[in-house]
């Protein structure tokens, strides 16, 4: 038959065109092959029958020409990392000319004037190759790697509210610059947010006094890009240090922490201000009836950028509602007032009070690979207080000053190897002080009360990526934390000084297992601590471990064992003129032992059609504690033991979405005991302990208008009687009956908040919020004791109660 009608049928057939000159193939004649072969096979087989070689370029264009006159050829196999040919693997040329391989993973193409060629397939590394490193009379084997993506963990989105996830590992996620809002909440302040979740509450209305399932707020670690924060709270806990309108990511873990945080036996509070992207240049400024703020972003170049801020109370300038309604808040049963229902006489007082908090951060990308990152937060409160009376012509007056501070830094380098490794290495320092100076005009007396923490360190991380499914880290961590305590006093005389400084090093390693498809999340860690001083060796294994029962279920276990070799004590109850009591120390591992705690939880997150149900059970037992850590105001004040507690409870939200109206319920239980076995009652209800706690909100978002409207409801707090029985009216000495035999009334707080946005024709944005706590005005009791009167010789009851209606109002430009 001849040739030329041949390639034709096979054009017909395969929907193939062939380019040849008609020289080429004049008066060529053969038997045609068959034509159930493949297009493959007929090429082959055509080749073997005439002097003609056949170029399939993408199984389209077919190149014929005599072998006598034929061009150098490249080819080669196409090879996964297992040995297997990949095919349809795409071939791209200089020219764009694109061909993908065959079944075996073989290509071929006419070399020219071609220098390289680009190998590429989804799911593997695309490969640039030089043609002159090519062996031409030999088709050698080229490797293409895995392209390994590591899958980003499934969220529920929108827990609480808009801006608040969970994650596959148990922990909460917020992401402040998507924040909607909550009741009471115009800003999304990250400390103040996180008492919305199941499990954590503040029993005194204070940042500065988070207990997460029972435990006391020193037992959790706050850390600011890296850095161990001291004091969290402004205006002595009643506004966050964090500024709400910095930080990027704050994720928050109630249990099953990375084995890579230490130096905690609650939860886990981590504060992220760098960008995930890049983001171009900004700047806003607000204002609320407590403070006023400024944030910048510059960026320098495309590799580098700096960023800004800097808040700053405005109660130097003026007095509005919210500031008196925390100020007597925060100072009622201190010694500063004290001093004026003692002797109110001609009573005079001045008072100045002021705060302000300030972050720099320096962002610079070296090369493809590196980067460098320079965080520096500082943090103060200032307080002076002068009082004065004038009784039976004698003049008593007191000048006191109280301050707080707290100055951070962190560098850290990370480098990504290659797409399989990565590298993180940061030195950080945080520095801590707490100082109280009492000046007595009456007796010519001072004293002088300081506490001063230094903590710096080094760590070490390494991240592999085994495949799309397993990754691996690995970590060296340094900690060194120097704790001093200074007293002072003249008239009479007496100086003390302690300073004690503690070092350790840990060794973690940690892996993890992802599977989207079977849905199993799997994550297991070991830390092991080496602490200097006392040459001990602590293990803290740590688990989680969710498993998708169907799409709409998941069952999710977690659990961990952990250890903290500082904490705050009181000593007494009017250190620090009574307001900020507590003070750090360090663990001796005696009378002061090193806290450790074991807890495991189980929970069950169902989600479908806007229904959200998440019911956590868990168990917690601390060990360690001691009775100074816990704020005892009863026959325990100046007892001086060691312990632990054990608390075990149920967690529950239900939420439901509506189109724009979001609504949820939550409701916790816990039943969390001392056990002091050196003491006469060895087992008595946790000061913390809130047996029943209710919490309730709605939420309507649309466009840029969004309010916000829930209630809390927890019944009382521990508190402890005195037997009146045994007391002697004449002659009063306080007697207790059992700790902690009886509660407060209940807690009931209604509130409410709302903002709005728009922007400008020519980009500006404005935002105004307004908020109300406690719109019902309810006299809710946060303590109560009960102590001896000096002026009337008898036993009174004292009663601290929480924030009266306090209104807020927040104004807010972004450029």
């Amino acid at each position: 038959m001849p040739f030329k009608k041949i390639i034709l049928d096979i054009e017909k057939q395969h929907d193939v065109n062939f380019n040849y000159t008609e020289d080429n193939i004049a008066g060529l004649e053969i038997n045609p092959p068959k034509r159930s072969l493949s297009l493959e096979q007929k090429l082959e087989y055509l080749g073997k029958k005439t002097n003609l070689s056949f170029e399939n370029i993408g199984n389209k264009f077919i190149n014929i020409y005599k072998k006598d006159n034929a061009p150098e050829m490249i080819c080669g196999y196409v090879i996964a990392a297992d040995k297997k040919p990949i095919e349809n693997a795409n071939i791209s040329l200089p020219d764009k000319t694109q061909f993908t391989t065959d079944s075996e993973g073989y290509f071929e193409f006419i070399k020219e004037d071609k220098t390289t060629f680009t190998i590429s397939h989804v799911g593997f590394v695309s490969k640039r190759i030089a043609v002159g490193n090519l062996d031409s009379k030999n088709c050698p084997q080229i490797f293409l790697e895995p392209e390994i993506t590591e899958l980003h963990e499934i969220k529920a989105n929108a827990i609480l509210a808009s801006g608040i996830s969970k994650n596959n590992d148990g922990s909460f996620e917020i992401k402040p610059k998507k924040f909607g809002i909550l009741p009471g909440l115009i800003e999304p302040d990250a400390l103040q947010t996180m008492q919305q979740i199941p499990g954590v509450n503040s029993l005194d209305e204070s940042v500065s006094s988070i207990n997460v399932r029972g435990g006391t707020h020193d037992q959790n670690l706050f850390l600011w890009n890296g850095i161990r924060m001291f004091q969290t709270g402004h205006f002595f806990g009643l506004i966050s240090v964090f500024n709400p309108n910095l930080a990027h990511t704050i994720s928050i873990y109630k249990n099953g922490s990375s084995a890579f945080y230490g130096e905690s036996v609650s939860s886990v509070v981590a504060i992220s201000s760098t960008a995930e992207t890049a983001e171009k240049n900004s700047f806003s400024a607000g204002i609320n009836m407590i403070n006023a703020d400024v944030y910048a972003k510059y960026n320098l170049s495309k590799k580098s950028y700096i960023e800004i801020s800097a808040r700053k109370s405005i109660t130097d300038f003026v007095e509005t509602p919210t500031y008196k309604e925390y100020f007597n808040k925060v100072f009622q049963n201190t010694t500063i007032t004290d001093f004026s229902q003692n002797q109110n006489v001609n009573y005079q007082s001045d008072k100045k009070f002021g705060f302000y908090d300030a972050t720099l951060k320096y962002a610079q990308k070296i090369g493809s690979k590196d980067q460098i990152v320079l965080d520096l937060i500082t943090i103060k409160d200032n307080l002076e207080v002068f009082q004065s009376a004038t009784v039976y012509n004698t003049i008593k007056s007191e000048d006191n000053v109280l301050r707080q501070q707290n100055y951070g830094g962190n560098l850290s380098w990370r480098r990504n190897w290659n797409s399989f490794n990565t590298t993180k290495i940061n030195f950080y320092n945080s520095s801590y002080e707490l100082l109280a100076n009492q000046k007595m005009t009456l007796g010519d007396q001072a004293a002088i009360q300081e506490n001063t923490v230094n903590n710096n360190g080094i760590n070490l991380e390494n991240n592999h990526i085994l495949n799309s499914k397993f990754s691996f880290n690995e970590g060296y961590q340094f900690n060194e934390i120097g704790i001093t305590n200074l007293e002072q006093v003249t008239n009479p005389d007496f100086y003390r000084r302690v300073k004690d400084v503690l070092r350790t090093h840990a060794l973690i390693v940690e892996g993890k297992y992802n599977d989207t498809i079977s849905k199993i999340y799997f994550k297991a860690g070991m830390r092991i601590n080496y602490i200097e001083k006392f040459k001990k060796y602590i293990a803290e294994p740590r688990i989680q471990l969710a498993y998708g029962i169907s799409k709409s279920v998941n069952l999710e276990l977690l659990g961990e064992i952990k250890s903290q070799n500082s904490q705050q004590i009181i000593d007494l109850q009017k250190d620090y003129f009574g307001i900020e009591k507590r003070r750090w120390i360090i663990s001796n591992n005696t009378t002061i032992p090193i806290q450790k705690s074991r807890q495991l939880s189980l929970n069950l997150f169902y989600k479908k059609n806007n229904w959200l149900i998440d019911i956590e059970n868990f168990y917690k037992k601390v060990n360690g504690i001691t009775t100074s850590s816990q704020g005892f105001q009863n026959q325990l004040e100046f007892v001086r033991t060691t312990g632990d507690y054990e608390v075990w409870g149920t967690e529950m939200l239900i939420q439901k979405k509506i189109n724009q109206f979001l609504t949820w319920f939550s409701y916790t239980y816990n039943e969390n005991n001392y056990h002091f076995p050196n003491y006469e009652y060895p087992t008595f209800p946790n000061n913390f302990e809130l047996t029943h706690t209710l919490s309730w909100a709605g939420i309507y978002e649309k466009n840029n208008f969004k309010i916000a409207l829930g209630t809390k409801w927890s019944s009382g707090r521990p508190k402890t009687s005195p037997d009146f029985a045994q007391i002697d009216p004449s002659d009063p000495v306080l007697f207790y009956n059992r700790p902690n035999n009886t509660n407060l009334h209940i807690f009931s707080q209604v509130n409410i908040s709302s903002t709005y946005k728009w922007e400008t024709s020519n980009g500006i944005q404005y935002k105004i919020g307004i908020s109300i706590l406690n719109i019902l005005n309810r006299k809710n009791e946060i303590s109560e004791y009960y102590r001896i009167s000096s002026l009337t010789n008898s036993i009174e009851e004292v009663d601290t109660f929480s924030l009266q209606r306090t209104p807020n109002v927040s104004f807010r430009v972004s450029l």
